[in-house]
């Protein structure tokens, strides 16, 4: 059920004070109107800067109000039938006259054809007005709506669309999660660049869309960048999402197939968690948006849920999409220190409850280094389709992650001994890899001439390993694997053990533990 249909139903049930919760005050307005007319009711519209004003043509004749409790006098004494839209009224909820008369008008229109619509970009509900507060949700635009705004501002910005039909799809598609207006000017960026809108301006709205999301704090919009050609080893994890590649497909609804939910990778640090979790968005040509979990958290009472809220709400309406929860033990963590346990708590109900319930095609890769922080009720089965372990990286790992990072650094990597790199780099992780290319090649330009197999080697000599300097914590992480509280990301053989139940001691040796 939309927005307009839900508010119809309100009307027509006789409640009285309802609370549109949206930062799209014009797009809110016009949606009230539409209603109001179809169901015989005037519209009124009323602010502190230029009082009341009609939405929709009347004969009635108001009188002009600047003072809230005023306002709210003028409207229990209007004898006609008609929706009040009180726009940023929730910044005088805070004075007991206002919220009293407010409360009390409430009760009073009960008997009448006469509602209360408050806008306000918060949900958050005075504990006086609980018992007549009718939150509603006003929706960020669909595909139909953004369709029709090309259409309209083609008309009226007299430029020309010459969009292909899957480029109008997907031009739509990368407007997904933008207001209105938001959307509106990215079109009109991308029409005034060259002229035209067609299939080219994609990547511009793509763009666009990224710096708008930035500014939601919560949310950054990553491209799809990365494949799994760009993550070395993780043999296990990348079949397991191969397998479900077209698992947000029309084809796999109609088998029955129930849309993947998440993973959690979990593991040491340096082993590509968020790489990895970008590769899914390349592997599944979705979008990727990372929630920075950390930003969730506000001063003000209430404000960290709504904040969750309004982000997962953001995010589904992106969907289908990637939503990268990265390092959650550092905001989510038993003893993390985000700002009080009760706010952290809250926040976290709020995800796992999303999680649990949600029916857009989000998928959720969560990463985490420190597992023993986390609370259990977020890693319990449900939560997640599958939690992954990503250990040190093994000799071929070794010599797929040397591969990529001398590729990427546009060498080939048969110029270079792999074999001998990867033999002499055990218990070194993927990043401390990468570093040891990138310091050979500084040591090597410094002396203007190409690196070699020998000034990776010496760079790698020079390193003291994470597996080295952490060793209790990455032997405390590879028992809680063996422990069976994870799939290994690359051990097939520690995944069969686990499934035959195979005591711990004789995988111990193959393992490294």
């Amino acid at each position: 059920m939309d927005f307009e249909d839900q508010l119809e139903i309100f009307l027509r049930a006789r409640f009285t004070l309802i609370a549109v919760t949206t930062v799209e005050e014009e797009r809110a307005l016009e949606a009230i109107a539409r209603v109001c007319k179809r169901n015989n009711l005037g519209c009124v519209s009323w602010d502190v800067a230029d009082t009341f004003a009609h939405l929709l043509p009347s004969r009635e004749e108001l009188t002009s109000a600047r003072e809230p409790f005023t306002a709210l006098e003028k409207i229990g004494a209007y004898r006609g039938d008609a929706v009040f839209v009180l726009k940023d009224f929730h910044d005088f909820l805070n004075v007991p006259q206002v919220r009293r008369k407010l409360k009390s008008l409430a009760y009073q229109l009960k008997v009448s054809r006469r509602h209360l619509v408050v806008l306000t970009p918060f949900a958050k509900v005075p504990e006086e007005l609980r018992d007549m507060w009718v939150p509603l949700d006003l929706p960020m635009p669909l595909a139909g709506e953004l369709d029709q705004l090309v259409t309209q501002l083609s008309n009226v910005a007299g430029g020309s669309v010459r969009l292909t039909p899957l480029g109008r799809e997907k031009l739509v598609q990368a407007a997904l999660g933008l207001t209105a207006s938001q959307a509106s000017r990215a079109f009109a960026k991308a029409l005034v660049t060259d002229g035209c809108l067609d299939d080219r301006d994609i990547g511009l709205v793509t763009e666009e869309k990224r710096l708008i999301l930035r500014e939601s704090e919560a949310l950054e919009f990553f491209p799809v960048t990365e494949t799994p050609a760009d993550v070395g080893g993780l043999g296990v994890l990348k079949d397991w999402l191969r397998l479900r590649e077209r698992a947000f497909t029309k084809e796999a609804r109609d088998y029955g197939l129930p849309t993947p939910k998440g993973i959690a990778l979990v593991g040491i640090p340096g082993t590509g968690k968020s790489l990895t979790a970008k590769m899914i968005g390349g592997l599944w040509n979705m979008p990727v948006v990372r929630l920075d979990v950390g930003s969730l958290f506000g001063s003000l009472l209430g404000e960290s849920e709504e904040k969750a809220r309004r982000a997962l709400r953001l995010a589904e309406t992106v969907a289908p999409c990637i939503l990268w929860m990265d390092e959650i033990d550092k905001s989510l963590g038993v003893g993390t220190g985000a700002l009080d346990q009760g706010t952290s708590r809250r926040v976290l109900g709020t995800l796992i409850t999303w999680m649990q319930e949600k029916t857009a095609p989000c998928f959720v890769v969560a990463t985490a280094n420190d597992i023993q922080t986390l609370p259990p009720e977020l890693l319990r089965r449900g939560r997640f389709d599958e939690m992954f372990f990503l250990d040190l990286p093994t000799l071929e790992e070794r010599r797929e992650i040397l591969a990529v990072h001398i590729t990427r650094r546009h060498r080939l990597p048969h110029d270079y001994d792999i074999a001998r790199l990867a033999g002499m780099s055990e218990g070194y992780v993927g990043a401390e890899l990468e570093q040891a290319v990138v310091d050979a090649m500084f040591y090597a330009f410094s002396q203007q001439r190409e690196f070699t197999t020998e000034d990776v080697a010496r760079a790698i000599q020079q390193q003291v390993p994470l597996s080295s300097t952490q060793r209790e914590v990455v032997e405390g992480l590879r028992k809680w694997l063996l422990e069976g509280r994870a799939q290994s990301a690359s051990f097939r053989e520690v995944t069969e053990a686990q499934q035959k139940a195979v005591p711990l001691q004789l995988v111990k040796r193959s393992y490294g533990v």
